[in-house]
């Protein structure tokens, strides 16, 4: 038994494990509080090593036991890859929120978490990220200005995945959706007709699925030997950056010699026609204007556009994909009282699509809300790098370590029935009903909308950190949403098909299908 025990193929793994163990307790992260640590248990001998384990391959089961044992208080809770988490309580969601940036900060947290300095081909995108000031200026600005581009693009990719089925046929809801979110997220980014380059849309959303599962992948190696790990691991992301800048690069060039026949000669500005209204144009002259020329290479620029799709599609294929499914295993009269609403409100507006009739379509925005609670992605919210050189103080008075992050729950708080009476239940007009409530004063109302944020309703995040691009996103998938209710007759065939837990994240059954047939044309000026 000795000599088997001492054998290489044995000794080596043992100690590189239990030096592992070693360098995690005593050298790794920061030293953290003295808190109960959320699954741990009764005569573990390493109970945060054990709680480790459970949580990571259980992390459902630790939110609640989070949620339920320690609702009041602050508790380590310990993840593979993430060793340092504090969760704080729900009373303390306001607290973090108003915490400034010198003291909590969330892009520290993004940084970490994706392995950005080995994931992104140039980190210096992510650690300069001018591009968020657009985001949350010139695109929600603009809202307004692109519902028609969304709207015809919404309606040429449901044509390209969907089609005109006379009779029933079985569609993948996500495979198919997740194409619709690529094309018609990046008319928006990029213009037509780039956006359609299925070569793009390949690149775009392999980029999106490839960081975030390759940065979970990072965070479990041991620091010192993860560059080395890193070189093999990000080969296939840095090979989808190429490719990206590639298929873009045309287009890119295209755009500057435009920019620059306008600065030239402004008085021939009308012979060139309308400038473009999109992201990358919006870029070319932030990039201008600030005078930075590494601001305005093409590889900076598509790399921006490259990140956008990372930050966008998952989200919105996710949110879309769970929508669709609740609404499919719904009663018919909720989708019946969505078309209704719909037609009512487009009648008014003479058939077409606009920012105002989005806004008074509020059942369908009360669906879209209804169905980001069941199902975020988002089980714990704001989630912060400790960044103060003296740590955090809690309101209770713990101390957290620099270096050291800190979340707030936020699944419990979505299925809680205090606060979301029939918790369970996909009840799509629940939101409606309250902001059409005479009784209740407009600011509370108007809280209820999709894109609004709240200490109960973190699916955007919430504070001045929330999503930038939330309030887009609310409308282009309302859009898409109300083109399918109009267009689709839609059915599940069954009990929806639940929810998936990957790591901290829930995510739709990402096979499930449905099966749809086109309807009679109903109102609403359709542009294929």
């Amino acid at each position: 038994m000795a000599d088997y025990l001492l054998r290489p193929t044995v000794l080596v793994p043992a100690v590189a494990v239990v030096a592992y163990l070693i360098h995690q307790l005593f050298f790794a992260g920061p030293r953290l509080p003295k808190l109960p640590i959320v699954g741990a248990r009764n005569g573990d001998w390493f109970p945060f090593f054990q709680a480790m384990w459970r949580n990571t391959v259980n992390f459902k089961a630790a939110v609640h036991e989070a949620d339920e044992k320690y609702r009041d208080q602050e508790a380590l809770m310990p993840l593979i890859g993430n060793t340092s988490m504090v969760l704080l309580p729900r009373s303390q969601i306001q607290f973090v929120t108003d915490q400034p940036d010198s003291i909590l900060n969330m892009h520290t947290a993004v940084i970490e978490s994706l392995q950005v300095d080995y994931t992104c081909t140039d980190p210096y995108l992510v650690h300069n990220p001018v591009h968020h000031k657009l985001i949350a200026t010139t695109l929600t600005n603009q809202i307004g200005n692109l519902v028609p581009d969304v709207a015809e693009e919404t309606a040429w990719a449901f044509e390209q995945q969907w089609g005109n089925p006379a009779e029933y046929q079985e569609v993948c809801v996500y495979e198919t959706l997740r194409k619709i979110v690529g094309c018609v997220t990046n008319r928006v980014f990029l213009g037509k007709p780039t956006c359609r380059d299925p070569a793009l849309l390949v690149e775009g959303m392999g980029y999106a699925q490839d960081v975030p599962m390759t940065a979970t992948v990072l965070r479990m190696v041991w620091k010192p030997v993860r560059p080395l790990v890193a070189w093999f691991l990000t080969i296939p992301i840095h090979l989808r950056t190429r490719r990206f800048e590639k298929i873009v690069m045309p287009e890119i060039e295209k755009r500057f010699a435009d920019y620059e026949a306008r600065r030239r000669d402004p008085e021939n500005n009308k012979a060139l026609g309308p400038e473009r209204n999109d992201f990358l144009q919006w870029t070319i002259k932030q990039a201008k204007e600030m005078g930075d020329p590494y601001l305005w290479k093409p590889t900076t620029l598509a790399g921006r556009i490259l990140l956008l799709n990372l930050a966008a599609i998952h989200t919105s294929s996710f949110t879309i994909t769970s929508a669709i499914l609740d609404l499919a295993a719904s009663r018919k009269e909720y989708v019946d009282e969505l078309r209704a609403e719909i037609e009512g409100v487009l009648a008014e507006h003479g058939g077409e699509w606009n920012k105002q009739a989005l806004a008074k379509m509020q059942k369908l925005d009360s669906a879209m809300r209804e169905s980001a609670r069941l199902n975020s992605f988002v089980t714990i919210g704001l989630s912060r790098a400790v960044v103060a050189p003296d740590g955090l103080v809690t309101p209770s008075g713990v101390r957290i370590p620099r270096g050291a992050r800190v979340s707030v729950p936020s699944y419990p708080v979505f299925h809680d029935s205090s606060i979301y009476p029939d918790t369970g239940e996909f009840k799509p007009f629940r939101f409606a009903e309250q902001r059409s409530d005479a009784s209740i004063d407009y600011v509370r109302r108007a809280a209820k909308a999709f894109a609004t944020t709240s200490t109960d309703f973190l699916a955007f995040g919430h504070g001045r950190n929330a999503c930038p691009g939330r309030f887009f996103a609310a409308n282009e998938l309302k859009l898409m949403m109300a083109h399918l209710v109009l267009h689709y007759d839609i059915e599940l065939g069954g009990e929806r098909p639940r929810n998936s837990w990957f790591g901290l994240n829930r995510v739709p059954p990402l096979q499930a299908t449905i099966r749809i047939k086109r309807r009679e044309e109903a109102g609403g000026k359709v542009i294929l």
